[in-house]
């Protein structure tokens, strides 16, 4: 992709929904341009990124005359451009389980994930509010479910989708990123193979610098 026009990702990369296709970019050495979009400003609600997303969500991206949007999709057509081997195509049950563990990742960690973060990072600090922690102790309470089930997987395998890292561990890390920054964080503690996961994730190049730009002001 290096040699081409640079492909074009909508959003603010402080979004775990940016940030998880700038992993993927990363990965594969891809040249790109991040186009910030001015949530609080309701950017994402304009016409023109509605022309690019239909939701009105970010990221949207953009490879020449090919619009995408929903991050795990983008991340998904990213690695396949660059010839990744993160999504395990060689193998259908390799890639099959990618496939399942990246849904697991959705509906269970990124689900309970979105409201502690919401609570922990955009009321306080986005609305001057003050989190509300009925709603962080039952989300944490749902993670922690989701964590005694990578838990045991991880006694059994390296990775979620087995002894080889995937998308559908990557996946996991621009939320980890604030888990790790949160009120939260000791919630690992309890759960030593996944906290050695997730370090272990965070110590990639690709991670760091993405990490880095989500850090940014």
């Amino acid at each position: 992709m290096g040699t081409e026009v640079k492909v074009k990702v909508f959003g603010p990369a402080r979004s775990t929904c940016v940030a998880r296709v700038l992993v993927c970019l990363e990965e594969v050495g891809a040249e790109y341009e991040l186009v910030h979009v001015h949530l609080p400003a309701g950017d994402h609600k304009g016409p023109a990124h509605l022309a690019r997303t239909p939701f009105g969500q970010v990221p949207a991206f953009q490879d020449g005359d090919l619009i995408l949007f929903e991050s795990r999709a983008i991340s998904r057509y990213v690695l396949r451009k660059g010839a990744s081997d993160l999504l395990r195509e060689n193998s259908l049950s390799k890639s099959t389980m990618v496939d399942a563990w990246l849904e697991a990742e959705s509906h269970n960690f990124d689900r309970a994930m979105s409201a502690i973060t919401f609570q922990c990072f955009v009321v306080p600090m986005f609305m001057g509010g003050t989190a509300d922690e009925r709603v962080v102790k039952e989300n944490l309470e749902k993670l922690k479910v989701t964590l005694g089930v990578y838990e045991e997987r991880l006694s059994r395998f390296k990775y979620l989708a087995g002894d080889f890292i995937s998308l559908a561990d990557l996946s996991h890390c621009p939320m980890a990123h604030y888990l790790l920054a949160s009120p939260c964080s000791s919630v690992l503690d309890a759960y030593p193979r996944v906290k050695a996961w997730v370090d272990g994730m965070m110590d990639r190049p690709s991670v760091k610098k993405v990490m880095e730009l989500m850090d940014a002001p």
